[in-house]
């Protein structure tokens, strides 16, 4: 197996001590998140790539395979990465050979587009680079249904190296994630509400290489907390399982009903935003963390004009940092269709936090600081008081036992195990179990399938780590669906 990433082509353009510390994080970063996959997997740094590489003498074409797919799934979603190339091996033939083996990888690639052939050689041999590009180029000419060959700006570039005695044909180049490596820069508290906004502005940060944790406001209601550790759970798992974060649940309950009781109507939203603001300055400073992270877009909703977002940030010294500023809500959505977190914002339990019948669109500081004179901030030192901060990795762990759903190593007799994966995920690891039915079901397609399973039956959700089927598992058993539990094996299929 072997595998070339490049970097964001930001990086490339850094000076040299910077760069070199960029190249050197996200060799770090890959080295923890592929030691998941297989131990054995080298990580190297060059000046300006990554190669990856691991011995595949001992595997079969299925598991091979299988671990090349894993791979080239973690390079897709890591930060910092602008393309990565699948490069496959051979000993060097002549150059018919080279010609077959190029075929065997780009021949169908190839159809209804151009294409140019670049060779990169060293070593001692009978024949030149151009002669390799004349002979390669020249058979797929004849052989594919290309659209012709283009030596300047062609739609596809077949590239490949000769080394010795040792053939490298780059198979395919994907687009990486772009950004930077996460933990390049220093770490920010993301105000997260599980909507489209805040996961969208919270992935950004990731992208950007800023080591995100979660600061979630409990307004009422134990399934808007569980769904927000689900998308949490989510995005960090996804975009920067390489750093452990911290998911900070701040109680709210009290500072809504504070406001409900002591402030004029028009100005409960900005309130709301300057109590909710003023805990997670404080969350940041005890943490050491400089900045704060919001979903904020100008004028989409009454307290987000700029009069009111000035009056909200009086309040912190903390820098306030808005990815999605000046986005238009079509442009969020799309977005969080691309990472995943759609379909979470989209069916996030309602909370019941404070509406205000006429907001204020321009708020006054003066008249702010009156009507906040009225309000017992003792409330909001309680709150902040009794924060809980737990890792995201043990978020399943965090849920009342009383209400959560049962957890089994071995099934009872008659389960049915439901795979809640993403299809791409279960294809790259097929859950098998002997004996046992399963059935296929992603998360974002739960809720709606449930109608379609027998009431009699009971059925266990599955999931790689067991922390997201545990949290879609305790939402379900909240909503009266008492046939539902987590498999969780022992050893992992």
């Amino acid at each position: 197996m072997h595998f070339i990433v490049k970097v964001f082509p930001e990086i490339i353009i850094k000076s040299p001590p910077v760069r070199k510390r960029f190249i050197r994080q996200l060799r770090d970063n890959l080295r923890t998140l592929l030691a998941g996959i297989d131990r054995d997997i080298k990580v190297q740094r060059d000046w300006e790539k990554i190669e990856i590489t691991a011995d595949d003498s001992g595997l079969d074409d299925a598991a091979r395979l299988q671990r090349e797919a894993q791979v080239a799934e973690v390079l897709g979603r890591t930060p910092g990465i602008g393309n990565y190339l699948h490069v496959v091996e051979y000993p060097l033939g002549d150059l018919h050979d080279i010609y077959e083996k190029t075929l065997e990888n780009w021949g169908d690639s190839l159809a209804g587009r151009t294409f140019c052939v670049r060779v990169k050689r060293s070593g001692n041999h009978d024949f030149t680079s151009t002669d390799v590009e004349r002979y390669v180029g020249g058979g797929l000419a004849q052989h594919t249904e290309n659209a012709g060959v283009a030596l300047k700006k062609p739609d596809i570039t077949v590239r490949l190296e000769v080394k010795q005695e040792r053939l490298f044909v780059v198979a395919r180049q994907c687009r990486g994630l772009g950004g930077y490596p996460l933990g390049s820069q220093e770490s920010v508290l993301s105000l997260i509400s599980g909507g489209f906004d805040s996961t969208v502005s919270t992935y950004l940060t990731m992208k950007r290489g800023i080591r995100t944790h979660f600061c979630f406001f409990n307004l009422g209601g134990r399934q808007h907390e569980i769904g927000v550790k689900e998308v949490a759970y989510y995005l960090w798992q996804k975009y920067g399982a390489s750093h452990p974060v911290k998911f900070v649940t701040i109680p709210f309950e009290g500072v809504v009903s504070e406001i409900l009781q002591h402030v004029d109507n028009s100005y409960m939203g900005v309130v709301l935003k300057r109590m909710m603001m003023r805990a997670a300055s404080a969350v940041a400073e005890s943490a050491k963390l400089p900045a704060l992270v919001t979903g904020e877009s100008v004028a989409q909703v009454s307290s987000q004009t700029l009069p009111n977002l000035s009056v909200i940030d009086r309040v912190t010294d903390t820098l306030v940092l808005r990815p999605l500023v000046t986005m238009d809500k079509g442009e969020i959505i799309d977005i969080s269709r691309t990472i995943g977190t759609e379909t979470f914002a989209a069916s996030m339990p309602e909370y019941c936090g404070v509406i205000s019948v006429k907001p204020t669109t321009r708020a006054r500081l003066d008249k702010v600081e009156y009507v906040e004179s009225k309000f017992d901030f003792a409330v909001l030192e309680q709150a902040i008081a009794e924060q809980v901060a737990v890792d995201v990795r043990e978020l399943a762990e965090t849920i009342d036992e009383g209400a959560s759903a049962e957890v089994v190593e071995v099934l009872p007799a008659g389960a049915v195990v439901v795979d809640i994966r993403h299809p791409d995920e279960e294809e790259l690891k097929p859950l098998l179990i002997d004996g046992a039915e399963v059935l296929k079901i992603p998360f974002y397609t739960l809720n709606n399938a449930l109608a379609q399973l027998e009431a009699g039956r009971q059925y266990y959700l599955y999931c790689e780590k067991g922390i997201m089927s545990q949290l879609h598992a305790s939402h379900l058993v909240d909503d009266g669906h008492t046939n539902i539990g987590v498999f969780r094996p022992a050893a992992r299929a």
